[in-house]
């Protein structure tokens, strides 16, 4: 099945074979849609995946299946992209990199960059309120959109690369969830796919290759070799996602 939606602000086509939808997908949505009922109560699902996994494209799909199947209990996909800091924060602030202090704008993506605090925050108001507003994040504007969102379902599935990280302070992140997936895909494919990516948001191939390989791929590994494992692992490659 084609699949076509904008995401932060680029348009974005993806591909999910019938084999993924009836043998993953809709059976993933129906478990989701019985814990909620027997939980009676709100559900947290994360969806963890390294840059360039397809992780926010393939949650907004999986709300499209929700919203289609009378059977299923709706989702509702929102991202911790949101949570970036500000551009005008990254480009006065610096962090250190490699033995060397960098300005934060230079490695932004990674885990130091997002206001952690303010992400667990507010994703303890979307566990204990009825509604909540949340921001989303535009490639274009490089900033946060706030209260572009309102978490108002019953199963939120909330999309990532760092929400598995076996890290202090994100390590909490999972203790909140009731349910964890996690997407692993090939170094070298996740590089082409971020490069293309860049180039999208306005970058020359040059600057574009420059802050994959100096700042993405970075995050890329931090995500494969450092996430906890998840209730389900699904794979990414050229032919598009399976089980792990």
């Amino acid at each position: 099945m084609e699949y076509f939606v904008n995401m932060n602000g680029i348009d974005v086509r993806a591909h999910y074979s019938e084999e993924a939808i009836n043998e993953i997908f809709l059976p993933l949505l129906g478990r989701l849609s019985a814990m909620q009922k027997e939980k009676s109560r709100r559900i947290l699902v994360l969806l963890a995946a390294p840059p360039g996994a397809g992780k926010s494209t393939l949650a907004s799909f999986l709300q499209k299946l929700s919203e289609e199947n009378d059977a299923l209990s709706d989702i509702q996909a929102i991202g911790m992209d949101g949570f970036h800091r500000r551009q005008e924060y990254l480009t006065s602030h610096t962090t250190i990199r490699d033995g060397q202090e960098v300005k934060m704008v230079d490695v932004k993506g990674a885990p130091i960059t997002f206001d952690l605090d303010l992400f667990k925050e507010r994703i303890k108001r979307v566990l204990n309120e009825k509604k909540v507003s949340w921001p989303s994040y535009d490639r274009h504007l490089h900033n946060p959109v706030e209260d572009a969102i309102l978490v108002e379902k019953d199963i939120v599935l909330l999309e990532g690369n760092y929400l598995l990280l076996d890290e202090d302070g994100w390590k909490d992140l999972k203790e909140m969830a009731d349910y964890s997936i996690f997407i692993s895909a090939d170094e070298d494919l996740l590089r082409e796919r971020l490069i293309d990516r860049k180039i999208k948001s306005g970058n020359s191939r040059e600057i574009a290759e420059k802050f994959v390989d100096y700042s993405d791929m970075a995050n890329v590994r931090l995500c494969l070799n450092k996430s906890s494992r998840a209730d389900l692992v699904l794979a990414f490659d050229k032919t598009g996602i399976r089980k792990a």
